[in-house]
């Protein structure tokens, strides 16, 4: 019995991921690459098993880290770019310094973070909020300002304020958009945290990660990074489950495939 397109869809991800694993494992094993090198997956399995209390306890902290900074993100990257969306001259005024500073290497900017606010929880909140808010205002503006003229002016004509078209057509056009930022975001924001959990934490797996490289403890540097992983891909699911939900209008169609 042949499967629904539905059904292929959602065993697809388990079925790729499995090839991916068993491809790795079988290369390991049949060059005899050294764990020191690259560590076969059930290596790394073993080391998660052997660490995973520590792993947990980092993760939980880079797990809240990366949300603090993603949901600033949010509500400032909705924000500004509603603001440059809905005014031409504030978007032309305003985008060279965006793009300026969104160019700036942001572990560069986690020294002045130290410098500001010590070493702690704030620097891997703030640089996860600063790599990850620029794809949101973006996306906003974009969505908001590309509301036809025609429309526009068919809505003025019809009694509607600047602030009616903003809110009641140009937000809801630019939700697509929004969302589908949100998921490259929640990916950046972990980005962000780890970096920041690098240079200016004790904890998370950013800290792990450095200490276990001093140690030259491969299978653990190759745990954390998959634990890293395996959170960024439950926060793409969750984000992309809600996005789902909230423009179902504008997903797809399911006989494309």
């Amino acid at each position: 019995m042949a499967l629904s397109t539905k059904r292929k869809l959602a065993l697809a991800p388990w079925v790729f991921t499995f090839a991916f694993f068993a491809a790795w494992e079988i290369v390991c094993r049949a060059f005899g690459v050294s764990s020191f090198v690259l560590p076969a997956p059930s290596t790394i399995a073993m080391a998660i098993w052997e660490y995973r209390t520590q792993l947990a306890y980092h993760a939980v902290f880079t797990l809240w880290m990366t949300l603090a900074g993603f949901g600033m993100a949010v509500a400032f990257g909705l924000g500004l770019g509603m603001v440059l969306g809905s005014s031409r001259l504030i978007n032309a005024g305003t985008y060279p310094l965006l793009v300026g500073f969104n160019a700036i290497p942001k572990v560069a900017v986690v020294p002045i973070l130290v410098f500001w606010f010590g070493v702690g929880w704030v620097p891997p909140v703030m640089t996860a909020f600063l790599i990850s808010f620029f794809p949101i205002v973006v996306n906003v503006a974009t969505g908001i300002s590309t509301v036809e003229p025609e429309m526009e002016d068919v809505l003025r004509a019809l009694g509607a304020s600047k602030r009616d078209i903003v809110f009641k057509v140009g937000l809801p056009r630019a939700m697509p958009y929004f969302f589908g930022s949100l998921k490259v975001a929640i990916t950046l924001a972990y980005v962000g945290s780890v970096i920041g959990e690098q240079n200016a934490s004790n904890v998370g797996i950013g800290n792990l990660l450095t200490r276990a490289s001093a140690a030259f403890e491969v299978p653990l540097v190759w745990a954390a990074l998959v634990v890293l992983a395996v959170l960024g891909v439950i926060m793409y699911a969750a984000t992309a489950s809600v996005e789902r939900a909230m423009t179902g209008w504008a997903q797809r169609s399911e006989m494309a495939n």
